[in-house]
């Protein structure tokens, strides 16, 4: 399962301290979890072919591995800490559930 989480920051949140947040907190917190394969946080720098701005300023990518065990390792300490943390700086975030359309050989 893949989880596509868009969200912007709340006003009163700047991008140096959610960065330096998510680099050393976020990253290595949820990159260190046994039911995650992949996890990567990209802040958006444009939309293609226009001059509006991105409707999301930041895009996380959650490739779980196994979601049995993501559902008890998101409900650990480590875990609700950082969630708690990440909900004071993230403005209403979409957390967008995947799953990948692949062509049959």
């Amino acid at each position: 399962m893949r989880i596509i989480v868009l969200f912007n920051l709340k006003p009163s949140v700047s991008v140096a301290d959610y960065e330096a947040w998510a680099k050393a907190t976020d990253i290595p917190t949820v990159r260190g979890l046994t039911s995650i394969a992949g996890f990567e946080v990209f802040a958006a720098t444009g939309l293609l072919g226009s001059e509006d701005p991105p409707p999301y300023s930041y895009i996380e990518i959650i490739d779980v591995a196994d979601s049995d065990a993501f559902g008890v390792e998101v409900t650990e300490p480590a875990m609700q800490r950082v969630a708690a943390e990440f909900r004071a700086m993230a403005d209403n975030p979409l957390f967008v559930v995947t799953r990948n359309i692949e062509v049959q050989a």
